[in-house]
């Protein structure tokens, strides 16, 4: 673990600490499509993905989605963050975008190497930093872009973070992703067809311009 834990954090975090956080840190392995976090979810520590994507998602009482953001190799979530400091049970829905490889850091180490480790004080601090502006690119989104704008986004969203033009995916997914209707979503991608954007397959769509 300590070598994908370099792989992914050794930019930043000492060998001291890469050597903590692989003896305490709790593996764990998810599987493209899995729940990794469900609203309501005790919090049983910090994830720290080492390889894969995870999407999150906010859920409302219905049960209706709509996507926040990514998390990549050598994330954090800032949600999850934030939950360390004002509830012990999760706000969102974290599921893989791929098979994916994370470490899940005891809540008393947290707070235990933000007060002794300037590097892992930095890693937290980023992480606030770029999913605040994340969420904020997502307001935009919502505010100032319409469906057919925020569709394309998406996608040029997900073929940067599974590293490939060409997405498992349905139109239900990215209905759901995007707090929409299949019918209005499969109108807007033979729209984005039709532009030469993309080509669509069955359960599969080509991404030609992002």
């Amino acid at each position: 673990m300590k070598t994908l834990l370099k792989e992914a954090y050794g930019h930043i975090l000492n060998e001291t600490l890469l050597g903590e956080i692989a003896a305490t840190g709790a593996f764990k392995e998810v599987s493209k499509g899995m729940i990794v976090m469900d609203i309501g979810d005790p919090i049983p520590g910090l994830p720290m993905l080492l390889n894969g994507a995870i999407k999150v998602l906010r859920v409302n009482d219905e049960g209706d989605e709509m996507l926040l953001y990514f998390l990549e190799s050598g994330d954090s979530c800032a949600m999850t963050l934030g939950n360390f400091f004002g509830s012990t049970k999760s706000t969102i829905r974290a599921v893989a975008e791929q098979d994916s490889n994370m470490v899940v850091v005891p809540l008393e180490k947290v707070y235990h190497w933000m007060g002794e480790y300037a590097d892992f004080r930095q890693l937290v601090i980023e992480s606030f930093n770029t999913r605040l502006k994340e969420l904020a690119e997502a307001v935009d989104s919502l505010a100032f872009l319409d469906l057919h704008g925020r569709t394309a986004k998406y996608l040029s969203d997900r073929v940067k973070v599974n590293g490939s033009t060409s997405l498992d995916t349905t139109h239900a997914e990215i209905a759901a992703d995007l707090h929409t209707s299949r019918v209005v979503v499969s109108r807007i991608l033979k729209q984005l067809e039709r532009e030469g954007t993309i080509e669509l397959h069955r359960n599969r769509i080509e991404v030609l311009r992002f």
